[in-house]
């Protein structure tokens, strides 16, 4: 994860640095703004100002784990288990700030539509992953239905699997940070 990455145009529009582009919110973590190519009746979009490439980036590892209780001198076993305990605290710290971060995009985006089509009877929110992303930088969809008219748009909002649209409520599951560190 960095800063603004020259080539990203949702950088360039996180940065304010597009004027064709007006954001419907900004603040110092996501700004959002209307899809250029809209495939329902309201289609925003919410960024991370911050570069976070894709979805696959925010993952939970399966190698989240705790040392043993050890209580020996403290030899470099000993030091270098310390440290791994404290790296793997920030590790956990980071992925707490990612499932916020995460949520604070969906709750940025239900206001958005909550605000521009209460009538809507349908909303749907979440990210595609690779390879099926359109732009390497985070953002999620949120849609406020109907779809336009064209199978492909309804179609390529629809889960398959780990290569599909993920909506956002479960992709919050999958990264929700663990309640205790060990």
């Amino acid at each position: 994860m960095a800063g603004a990455t020259p080539s990203c145009v949702f950088c360039a529009i996180a940065a304010k640095s597009t004027p064709d582009n007006t954001l419907l919110h900004s603040d110092d973590k996501v700004v959002a703004f209307q899809d250029i190519n809209p495939s329902a009746f309201r289609h925003y979009l919410v960024v991370p100002v911050a570069h976070i490439p894709t979805v696959k980036d925010l993952q939970r590892k399966p190698d989240d784990h705790s040392l043993g209780k050890e209580t020996h001198a403290w030899g470099p076993v000993q030091i270098f288990k310390f440290m791994y305990v404290c790296v793997q605290f920030f590790i956990f710290e980071f992925r707490d700030w990612l499932f916020y971060s995460v949520n604070h995009m969906l709750e940025v985006g239900k206001t958005l539509l909550l605000r521009d089509a209460p009538q809507s009877q349908q909303y749907r929110f979440g990210f595609h992953q690779p390879p099926l992303n359109s732009v390497n930088h985070l953002h999620l969809h949120c849609l406020a239905l109907p779809y336009t008219p064209s199978r492909w748009r309804s179609i390529k909002y629809l889960s398959f699997g780990p290569l599909g649209f993920i909506e956002a409520e479960k992709f919050l599951e999958k990264i929700k940070p663990s309640s205790t560190f060990q």
